[in-house]
């Protein structure tokens, strides 16, 4: 068995985890390996940013003040670290924890992976593939102490380590899988503790552990915590978070394809669950590659609405920017109102609603400058009681992400090793072209009973995310009685229905039988990204709750033990 932790799911993350996963555990609970994912879609236009003005940045610095306090903590307790904090410059990072260990007087060695850094390309700013874990594993297997990645798949961060601790090869593709699977339900930190749960009610997450995956030659795997740390882990934690920025059943990735629809939990023991089961194939041919660029430049104004006629108001203020715009008009004009206030309110902010306003525009001025006199010169002539929460800026740039793929051997994949040799990672000796597949039998649907109508969230739990330009939403059962309900239920027409923001979107239901889950993907409701911050949720970190907090027709018999 080879025991992985994580101690960051986004650059930003609980700074302590390193430390509190390095020592919570006791000498009993030793890790082997300890990992830390520190990019997502928006890191890398961030760190594209900071290498602009700099080229010796482009890593995710709070990492190595995590390292100033416990890279000797972590060489007296024998634990391997392996992160993707490279981001932009891997070896600039491996460069800096080289300098660190010498100044602490550690013989720790320090590897690092590169090649995912992709030809400029239709102006982006930052252009990476996602890489596997066969680099990390060799950089290990040289006798690494530290590894550091640029751009790898998430999931990567324990594929690698445990194809070095095994001797995995690269056609052991169930146990791969497995290992993606513990490697995706880790990568986003307390998420998969009880963190950002649906059912967190009655439950003490105020500061849950982070997690562990047992891992086990066979590609199964155990989830658990440090003892006595926070949070909980059920398989209703790790079903949420294996439905998070997933799709279908097939999970594509540069080491293997994991089925999903194979996966299979069990509940071993208080925060333990144990996944089994899981098959895998061969990866696609392709990689994915993420391009980031900027867009133009955004800016936004949110105009206070209080008390009566709140819809007048509102449509007073925009028929007065708008003119006021007219005569240079940005590229793009969004507004939203929110009715956030309430009738006969005890106090002002309960009485007031929100209408935000965002404009877009390549030019800075066209969002500075005009923006600014547009909102502030009608403070004395405009709806009664007119404020702002706070005067539009000059604007700011804002990001656009990009999917695109490329073939696996144009990616020069390399594994530098602690004495500087550079290795040279094969392709996957045999691919295999994504397909769909076909949707499994539906369990027997419930007979037919009395119905209330209360919010879906009684009955099922959700979790949403991004892809790019497109959100998923993963909505869960706890019984076999609630999944029977929900299987014939949710239709992708219902959920249009529950979802009006969908319309005219393309929504595709992805049904997982073994974890009693659908998912559904909505393409484009986010625009060009989370760095375009196109929507009010722009990362749809809260659709699923959206979706739980609307009303449907719930048979009585699945409400008994809820109301």
């Amino acid at each position: 068995m080879i025991r992985i932790g994580n101690a960051s799911g986004f650059y930003g993350d609980r700074f302590d985890a390193v430390r509190e996963m390095l020592t919570d555990g006791g000498p009993e609970g030793a890790l082997d390996v300890l990992t830390g994912d520190y990019l997502a879609e928006l890191t890398m236009l961030i760190l594209g940013r900071d290498q602009l003005k700099d080229p010796a940045a482009g890593y995710a610095k709070t990492f190595l003040r995590q390292m100033e306090e416990c890279l000797g903590l972590a060489h007296e307790r024998g634990v391997r670290i392996v992160t993707n904090a490279g981001g932009l410059n891997p070896a600039g990072l491996a460069d800096a924890l080289r300098a660190l260990a010498a100044e602490l007087g550690l013989p720790t060695r320090i590897a690092h992976v590169e090649g995912d850094r992709l030809p400029a390309r239709d102006g982006a700013l930052t252009a990476n593939a996602y890489l596997g874990g066969a680099g990390i594993a060799a950089c290990l297997a040289a006798g690494a102490d530290v590894v550091v990645t640029g751009r790898v798949t998430d999931a990567a961060l324990v594929t690698g380590p445990a194809q070095w601790h095994f001797g995995w090869g690269p056609e052991a593709y169930d146990e791969l899988a497995g290992a993606v699977v513990a490697g995706h339900v880790l990568e986003c930190g307390t998420q998969a503790t009880g963190g950002n749960y649906a059912f967190f009610r009655g439950r003490d997450v105020r500061r849950p552990g982070f997690p562990i995956a047992e891992l086990h030659a066979d590609g199964s795997a155990v989830i658990t915590k440090h003892p006595g740390t926070g949070g909980f882990v059920d398989t209703g934690t790790v079903t949420a978070q294996l439905l998070y920025e997933t799709a279908g059943a097939r999970y594509p990735g540069p080491d293997v394809t994991a089925r999903l629809d194979t996966v299979r939990l069990d509940q071993e023991g208080p925060d333990r669950v144990r996944i089994t089961g899981v098959r895998g194939e061969a990866p696609p041919p392709t990689l994915k590659a993420g391009l980031s660029r900027l867009g133009g430049f955004r800016n936004e104004v949110v105009f206070v609405l209080t008390g009566l006629d709140v819809e007048a108001k509102a449509a007073l203020v925009r028929q007065q920017v708008h003119e006021a715009l007219d005569k240079n008009p940005p590229a793009g004009i969004r507004w939203e109102l929110a009715r956030t206030d309430h009738p006969d309110a005890a106090t002002e902010e309960a009485a007031s609603a929100l209408l935000r306003l965002v404009v877009r525009d390549p030019d800075p001025e066209k969002v500075g400058r005009a923006l600014t006199g547009a909102a502030v010169e009608l403070a004395l002539a405009s709806y009664p009681g007119f404020h702002v929460t706070a005067p539009p800026g000059k604007g700011a740039p804002y990001g656009v992400f990009e999917t695109a793929y490329v073939p696996a051997e144009d990616v020069p994949h390399t594994a530098v090793l602690p004495d500087g040799t550079r290795r040279k990672v094969p392709v996957p000796p045999r691919t295999r072209e994504l397909e769909p597949v076909p949707e499994p039998d539906l369990p027997p649907p419930l007979p037919e009973g009395p119905t209330r109508r209360v919010p879906l969230g009684l009955v099922a739990g959700a979790r949403s995310g991004d892809k790019g330009g497109d959100a998923n939403v993963g909505v869960w059962a706890r019984t076999d009685e609630e999944w029977r309900w929900l299987a014939h239920a949710l239709t992708v027409e219902r959920f249009r229905a529950l979802l009006p923001e969908t319309a005219g979107l393309a929504v595709t239901r992805h049904v997982l039988t073994h974890l009693r889950a659908l998912n559904f993907t909505v393409v484009g409701i986010l625009g060009e990204g989370v760095a375009s911050r196109a929507r009010f949720d722009p990362q749809a970190k809260a659709l699923g709750e959206w979706l739980r907090s609307r009303h449907a027709d719930v048979p009585v018999s699945l409400l008994e033990e809820q109301l």
